[in-house]
């Protein structure tokens, strides 16, 4: 099985490269693009289903590294005591809460209430779970090993660089709420840049990742 979980890295490395880069794409194509709206948000959802492969990956590592490379491979298990496992399932939620908000950008007609009900609240939601599933992965590095900072760690600086993009990802989050009083966004620019900024540091957490050794890949 050590030869599956090494394979997985690499695939979930590359989700999160790919979904980062297209997140980063949709935000400077929303930005300074000429283009409609709809060509933003179907480069975020291209993103958002690698974002969402990623996610299900890292719940796949979670369960099958904490055999040690060892046992028949399994393809869901629950295990809620264990931090790697919450940081990997809440992670995973998260991807499906931006995918409802992705998905529903494409729905036309919809009211100023629908839009913060169907796109905004669940992209919030995705930011918030990505938020705590950055904690919970920093809780466990840090129960693994000696100290909050490990820079000496690559598990710590990919934990690190993509609590980072959780966090800008949160604020663009808030900056895109519409307000009913001037039905416009509360900031564009903060929304497009810190979308952008965070796809980047996933997409570098992606890379790193790669590098990474996975427990039991031998």
């Amino acid at each position: 099985m050590s030869g599956r979980l090494g394979k997985l890295n690499w695939v979930v490395a590359g989700a999160f490269i790919l979904g980062g880069s297209l997140f980063a794409i949709g935000a400077w194509v929303a930005q300074v693009g000429s283009g409609q709206a709809a060509t933003s948000a179907s480069i975020y959802l291209a993103g958002g289903v690698f974002f969402s492969t990623g996610g299900y990956g890292s719940v796949l590592q979670a369960i099958n590294e904490s055999a040690g490379g060892g046992g028949r491979w399994r393809w869901w298990s629950y295990r809620p005591m264990e931090l790697g496992w919450l940081a990997a399932i809440v992670l995973f939620c998260g991807t499906l809460a931006f995918g409802i908000s992705l998905v529903s950008a494409f729905v036309e007609g919809l009211s100023l209430a629908q839009q913060n009900r169907l796109i905004w609240a669940p992209d919030m939601i995705g930011c918030i779970l990505f938020l705590i599933s950055g904690r919970l992965a920093m809780v466990a590095i840090h129960d693994a090993g000696s100290a909050w900072v490990q820079p000496a760690s690559l598990s710590w600086w990919i934990a690190a660089v993509n609590q980072l993009g959780s966090t800008l990802f949160f604020i663009a989050g808030l900056a895109a709420f519409i307000r009913p009083a001037t039905m416009s966004v509360a900031n564009v620019d903060v929304a497009n840049w810190g979308t952008f900024s965070g796809a980047l540091c996933f997409a570098t957490g992606g890379v790193l990742q790669a590098f990474d050794r996975p427990v039991g890949a031998g």
